[in-house]
């Protein structure tokens, strides 16, 4: 890790950055990245408001320092997004002392009020033994408790696990302390649907591909109409309420062996943008679903996890990404699994042709859409998207152009790339939600 990275202290360094970052990243955007970053180790609660929307300063910091930000872009983004951030509560010796209790850990989870306690324990935790062990043994051991820590991990439309994989990829204790303790304070109800999933996958035959998962979520109607409109959370109360058999059975066909992660990593990163990027509605504007780029903003750090995690098991990386599927399968069906647009891609006109495809330009042609999103006004999803596109096609660019399994491929990926950035530029909401609904498309 970074000189001086500890479990209660970020220290980015320019040497590390990621298993996707532009090339020259500068030491004075590592310091100010690490400084702001710090105080919002220090400061803030993992949710800006009761009702657990998160606080999403350290996937924006560290994806703008990936990008190649400035000093002065990342100040200014971080004192944009810090004004509306809640405090953590003050912190309780007593329940960190009563943390180090297996049964009182238990009980203390799933409250946000116990962010901080959670955070100074783990804190602990990783000074004591690593992070590495730390993660091996709350949440990947396969006991009772760690089971439902990687529950948890995958609540919350995967923010903890999003959180969990920055800390990761950049080798930052504090930043994992930090997830570990979000995810304890994240609620537990999907995980009847991820360990029966899991059961029924040990059971079955060998698995099926991916986009044929998906094709297979679309044809089945009970499952494809099971969330309705005004459900409140719309796979807790729709298809785990209305056909959480469905879901499970079709969920159980994805299976990872340890032999084949990097493959099954690229399967699953082109699927997700597969159904992210494709789920449009003309002639309405392009606009991508908010819930679904969650499952492409997350789907990078499995590549990190297979890159920087040598501490992790092949079988526990397998294990990851099966839960990863799975959960990209349940969130497809939650929206009502649109039919992906491909010739919406394919057609597409960016609105900025000096970077399009086939364009002779002396930088990348990339490089236009990072500078545009590196100074788009948000929270960082957008700029969370684009890196993972384009971190997308740099890890599927060994598939052949006709392999059935991997239906984004080539030019698409840049299309999409001006498609994300284009459509938050765009008027009206930056996003659409739930795009398989008519009324999504309705403003």
């Amino acid at each position: 890790m970074p000189a001086s990275a500890s479990a209660s202290q970020v220290k980015l360094s320019s040497d590390h950055c990621g298993v996707f970052h532009l090339p020259r990243l500068t030491k004075e955007s590592a310091a100010k990245a690490s400084q702001v970053l710090q105080e919002n180790h220090e400061i803030h609660h993992c949710f800006f408001s009761a009702s657990g929307f998160h606080n999403h300063i350290a996937h924006h910091i560290l994806t703008l320092y990936a990008l190649g930000a400035s000093p002065k872009l990342i100040q200014t983004h971080y004192d944009k997004n810090k004004t509306y951030q809640r405090k953590s509560q003050p912190l309780d010796d007593a329940i960190v002392e009563d943390l180090h209790d297996r049964k009182k850990f238990h009980d203390y989870l799933g409250n946000e009020r116990y962010y901080h306690d959670y955070l100074e324990y783990f804190r602990g935790e990783i000074d004591n033994k690593g992070y590495e062990e730390v993660i091996n043994e709350y949440c990947l051991k396969g006991d009772e408790r760690a089971d439902d820590m990687l529950v948890r991990l995958h609540a919350g439309f995967l923010h903890p696990m999003i959180h969990l994989g920055f800390g990761v990829e950049f080798k930052q204790p504090a930043i994992i302390a930090e997830a570990l303790a979000q995810a304890a304070v994240h609620d537990s109800w999907i995980g009847p649907f991820m360990l029966d999933a899991e059961k029924a996958a040990a059971s079955s035959d060998k698995g099926k591909p991916m986009v044929e998962l998906l094709d297979e979520v679309r044809a089945e109607t009970k499952l494809s109409s099971a969330a309705d409109w005004d459900d409140p959370n719309k796979i807790r109360d729709g298809i785990l309420v209305r056909a959480p058999d469905e879901m499970i059975r079709i969920a159980a066909k994805w299976k990872v062996m340890p032999g084949a992660i990097i493959e099954k990593t690229a399967e699953m990163t082109n699927a997700a943008v597969y159904y992210t990027g494709g789920a449009q509605h003309p002639p309405k504007q392009i606009k991508f679903d908010f819930y679904y780029i969650h499952c492409v903003n997350c789907s990078i750090f499995y590549d990190a996890f297979l890159k920087e995690a040598t501490w992790m098991s092949d079988e526990n990386k397998a294990r990851l990404l099966e839960w990863k599927g799975r959960l990209d399968l349940c969130m497809y069906a939650s929206r009502r699994s649109p039919k992906p647009r491909m010739d919406v891609i394919d057609n597409y006109k960016p609105k900025h042709p000096e970077t399009a495809k086939n364009s002779i330009v002396e930088t990348g042609p990339w490089d236009g859409i990072f500078a545009r999103v590196l100074h788009h006004d948000d929270d960082g999803h957008a700029a969370k998207l684009v890196r993972a596109l384009a971190h997308g096609e740099t890890i599927c660019a060994a598939n052949r152009m006709d392999d059935p399994l991997f239906r984004i491929k080539g030019d698409m990926w840049l299309q999409l790339g001006h498609m994300a950035i284009d459509s938050v530029e765009d008027t009206g909401d930056a996003w659409v939600r739930s795009a398989g609904f008519p009324e999504a498309w309705e403003k």
